[in-house]
């Protein structure tokens, strides 16, 4: 008789969630994680009295109520609001692209002053069909956003220049036609006061977990021990790359002390020239105004460096081009044939996942699961 009803292989949000839906159904689980701490990407580490987001900024946003009700179980959230600066070669821009985009770009303080330019610059393009994503981005924006706020950032995410990247990439770009600088449309936003890490010691509560331990190195056993596994991981290594390996970005990561209450005036500042080899800085402190040490004389900051995956770094995002797209999709076929393995999350589904969206894929599979009722 196996010991756990599931073994959950990775604790980010989507392998937490689970965890804690089975346990609310009287199912036995034991958690594996390969880091030497529990939560994923969303884990923070505490610097300074400050809560640092190890792996980058996560923003909490979310239309979806039964989701915002669900983490608001596990901690109070604060009302930050997105709002991230662009620095070009020195100059400052709001983002999302807005009317203070715009005023900053051209000196224009009219909604039709704008549209104007920017139609006029998408005309004189005289694009086509678009090819790649810089004849995309210019059709859909003008040249001047394109140059100054996509291009260079974009080729530093993807390692490759816009003219060699598809079309597809980028779908739309919203332009917004007001004086508004919150990046996120959606209902509820906000950061949990006291970090990630309380939602997800409150969800892993009572649940065996064991962490430094990589699954591929003892998974017969852990298949031994388990009526189902619950696979988080990368989709194409649990089917030991039958139809090659799936393609992934990554990021190196270099957090910093810094001697002063305040060094950038902003959480999130993207670099959108080439030439800076990072993309952006986060300092942390301005996720949580609430946060006593706010004040203090001690900010943390983080430059965040895009780099290839190349299997001993971090699978952060993956590469959905046709070509992976295609061996996705046979990896899919394999996984929908299974029946003691469920796969979620954003390395299982090769998908790029807000968290909102992990939260309400994990709580869909889990009432399906677990036969449960709205």
């Amino acid at each position: 008789m196996s010991k756990y009803h599931y073994v959950i292989v990775g604790s980010g949000l989507y392998g937490c969630v689970f965890a804690y839906l089975a346990k609310q159904a009287g199912k036995k689980c034991l958690v594996v994680e390969k880091r030497n701490h529990l939560g994923g990407n969303a884990y923070c580490d505490n610097i300074e009295g400050i809560n640092v987001h190890k792996y980058g900024a996560h923003i909490f946003h979310t239309s979806n109520k039964e989701v915002w009700n669900f983490v608001n179980q596990f901690a109070e959230f604060n009302r930050y609001t997105n709002s991230p600066i662009a620095n070009y070669k020195g100059r400052l821009f709001n983002l999302p692209f807005n009317m203070n985009t715009f005023y900053q770009m051209w000196g224009v303080t009219t909604p039709e002053q704008a549209i104007s330019i920017i139609e006029q610059q998408k005309k004189s393009a005289n694009i086509g069909e678009p090819e790649n994503l810089e004849q995309q981005a210019i059709s859909l924006v003008g040249k001047d956003i394109y140059e100054t706020l996509i291009k260079g950032y974009t080729e530093k995410q993807w390692g490759r220049k816009c003219t060699e990247l598809p079309a597809f990439i980028i779908k739309r770009l919203p332009l917004r036609f007001t004086f508004n600088n919150n990046y996120f449309n959606d209902r509820f936003q906000g950061i949990p006061l006291g970090g990630y890490n309380k939602i997800i010691k409150a969800l892993l509560e009572g649940i065996d977990t064991e962490t430094g331990v990589d699954f591929f190195d003892h998974r017969t056993h852990y298949e031994q021990i388990a009526e189902k596994i619950v696979f988080t991981g990368c989709i194409d290594k649990y089917y030991n790359y039958t139809f090659g390996k799936l393609e992934y970005r990554s990021l190196k990561f270099e957090t910093q002390t810094i001697d002063t209450q305040n060094y950038q005036g902003n959480a999130v500042v993207n670099f959108t020239d080439r030439e800076t080899p990072y993309t952006r800085i986060i300092e942390h402190k301005h996720f949580e105004p609430e946060n006593p040490v706010y004040f203090n004389d001690k900010t943390v900051i983080t430059k965040e460096f895009p780099m290839e995956f190349n299997g001993s770094n971090d699978p952060i995002y993956p590469v959905n081009n046709q070509q992976n797209t295609d061996i996705y999709n046979k990896y899919k076929a394999l996984s929908m044939q299974e029946h003691n393995v469920i796969f979620g999350g954003r390395l299982a589904e090769y998908k790029y996942y807000d968290m909102d969206k992990v939260i309400e894929k994990a709580l869909s599979d889990g009432k399906r699961e677990f036969k449960q009722q709205n």
